[in-house]
This record gives C-alpha cells, structure tokens and sequence, in this order.
C-alpha cells in the first residue's frame, strides 16, 4: 500500500474496532483507484463500512470534515456533531475503553 502511516494506523484501527461496541466506523478512501481500495480493505481493514471510491460522497465529506492528510479519523455523533478531528491520536494513545469513555463524555 502506498501510505506508509495508513499501514501503521489500519491494523490499530482494525483492534480497536475489535475491541469496543457502540462504534462504527465508515471508510473513505484516498486510494489511487477502486481496486487498490478493494485489495486494501482485504488486507488489512475491519469489518466496517465503505463509502464508494471517488464518489460525490466521499468527496463531500472530505471537504466537510477539511481532510486534507491520510490517515485522519474523524468522530462524529449520530447527528453529526464533530467530536473529534483527531480520533487517530486518540486510538493510537489510549486504551480502546478510554477512547470510546471520552468520546461519549
């Protein structure tokens, strides 16, 4: 794969979703095309959802949430309230039930 961070960060991501409830995650890719998103989510991403490659979506929510770097995680409420534009700090330096603890406080 071609983002060396994304492969530090997807296997993290991957035990952490393992790990928590009440949490879902919705992948955007910044992949150079369909296929190589597909062979990535094989290799290496939890069971979570997608939004479609390159999609009017996908763009939309990039340019919504300011992504402008990969890996970036994104927390929001199911109302679309932002909690978070830097959920990877947050996965990456805590434990899974902290994370989930401080996200919902």
């Amino acid at each position: 794969h071609w983002c060396p961070p994304c492969r530090t960060f997807t296997p993290m991501l991957k035990d952490f979703y393992e790990e928590v409830e009440g949490v879902e995650i919705v992948f955007i890719s910044s992949d150079r095309s369909e296929e190589d998103m597909t062979a990535y989510m094989k290799e290496s991403h939890g069971d979570w959802l997608a939004i479609p490659h390159n999609s009017a979506v996908a763009n939309d929510l990039k340019q919504k949430y300011g992504i402008s770097g990969i890996p970036a995680l994104v927390v929001v409420k199911l109302d679309g309230t932002v909690v978070t534009k830097d959920g990877r700090s947050h996965v990456s330096g805590k434990t899974p039930a902290q994370v989930v603890k401080d996200w919902k406080a």
